[in-house]
């Protein structure tokens, strides 16, 4: 399947009024996961208040134990600082990775902007090595662009 070919059902989870955005959240995690093979952990995290934090809302793969990530630690951290989004073909050769599964092989983390702001983040983890193409970048930037309209 297409990554285009899973926009309207993007859009039809988030636009759903009948449920929280926390669950619409959690079920675009668990809508990515299941329906792309190589997102293997899908998480939103967002900014901690007043703090120089982002903090884990909801995800969908296994438990992880980084749910306060600090500003400029882990790719998360770096985002949160740099605005842009962060590609890593293979965690193995990036200096400021913070591992959360002995499995993780890549990573891609697309920065989330409210009124131009930086208030978050998707972050997906692969099992496999250098997955992640242009592709992917375009849709989590369009998942991202549909979330920002429900908060």
């Amino acid at each position: 399947m297409q990554l285009e070919d899973l926009k309207p059902d993007v859009t039809g989870i988030l636009t759903n009024e009948d449920v929280s955005i926390t669950e619409r959240l959690n079920q675009i995690c668990h809508f990515l996961k299941d329906n792309v093979d190589h997102y293997d952990w899908v998480g939103f995290y967002f900014k901690n208040g007043d703090k120089d934090e982002l903090k884990l809302r909801t995800y969908a793969g296994l438990e992880t134990d980084h749910v306060i990530i600090p500003f400029g630690k882990g790719i998360c951290g770096q985002v949160a600082v740099s605005n842009e989004n962060f590609v890593v073909p293979d965690v193995k050769a990036q200096d400021n990775y913070i591992a959360c599964s002995i499995n993780v092989k890549s990573e891609i983390v697309v920065p989330l902007f409210k009124n131009g702001e930086n208030i978050g983040q998707i972050d997906i983890d692969s099992d496999t090595i250098d997955p992640f193409k242009k592709e992917d970048e375009r849709f989590l930037e369009f998942v991202n662009q549909e979330v920002s309209k429900i908060l």
